[in-house]
């Protein structure tokens, strides 16, 4: 795995993920590689994350997804499913180099497939990188 080159400051991610003052949050794609040191911010700003199987409507979705993990389509539509009004999909994808990254076209052309529109994408921890999705507008 490749040292990165400068830390990312993870408190600070959080609060560019705009994730303060959202009551409910799920998790989807939590597996062993996910960045822990992240993931246990983001709890520590929202509390507990809700699990894929919740019916809950939440604020916001955590999507953690790897090329391997199926068709992205398909995934954004379930991240998509239980979003309130105005809520957002935080796409975390392996950044470039990592096993599992994904193209930036292949994200785009996903998002808009599964009618999201991607607006800002930010590094998040020294191996991911988080795209902001929200449904798109017609």
């Amino acid at each position: 795995m490749n040292a990165p080159s400068s830390p990312v400051d993870v408190s600070s991610v959080v609060q560019r993920l705009g994730l303060d003052g959202i009551e409910s949050v799920m998790e989807i794609g939590f597996d062993t590689d996910v960045d822990a040191t992240l993931r246990t911010a983001v709890i520590e700003a929202v509390g507990e994350l809700l699990d894929e199987d919740s019916d809950e409507i939440v604020g916001a979705v955590l999507l953690w997804c790897r090329e391997e993990d199926g068709d992205l389509v398909d995934l954004l539509l379930d991240a998509r499913d239980p979003l309130a009004d105005n809520g957002v999909v935080w796409l975390l994808t392996p950044k470039a180099g990592r096993r599992g990254h994904i193209e930036p076209a292949d994200v785009e052309e996903s998002a808009a497939l599964a009618g999201l529109k991607s607006t800002k994408t930010l590094n998040a921890s020294p191996d991911w990188v988080a795209s902001r999705m929200v449904v798109a507008r017609r």
